[in-house]
């Protein structure tokens, strides 16, 4: 015996399909920005952990050098480095532009790193 079949099983596969993708799409810009924001910090981290081989200025350049690798807007390169009797902390404010559906997010993100003398 043969049944006719609707179209409605391909037309429901396609629909989502299409909505995997749109997450998909969207979702890799958002942890785009996010792991270069985790990049980012690490680098701090790091330069916090060498901080007594490094003055001020050289830890500045390196961050700035390293977020300018990152396509990170022009602010992350805007460094600032703290020395005190407790060690060192450094940290940067920035707002990156997130793509959604509709409209465009502006996220901030200020990363920092401390690190003992």
């Amino acid at each position: 015996m043969v049944t006719s079949r609707r179209g409605a099983g391909k037309l429901g596969c396609l629909f989502s399909l299409l909505l995997a993708v749109t997450v998909a799409y969207f979702g890799v810009n958002i942890g785009e920005v996010y792991w270069r924001y985790y990049e980012y910090r690490d680098a701090m981290q790091q330069e916090a952990r060498f901080s007594s081989t490094r003055s001020d200025d050289e830890i500045r350049r390196r961050l700035r050098a390293f977020a300018d690798s990152l396509g990170l807007p022009p602010e992350a390169g805007r460094v600032t480095v703290r020395r005190g009797a407790s060690g060192i902390s450094i940290s940067a404010t920035y707002v990156e532009e997130v793509e959604l559906p509709m409209f465009v997010r502006e996220v901030r993100f200020e990363p920092r790193a401390a690190g003992g003398s």
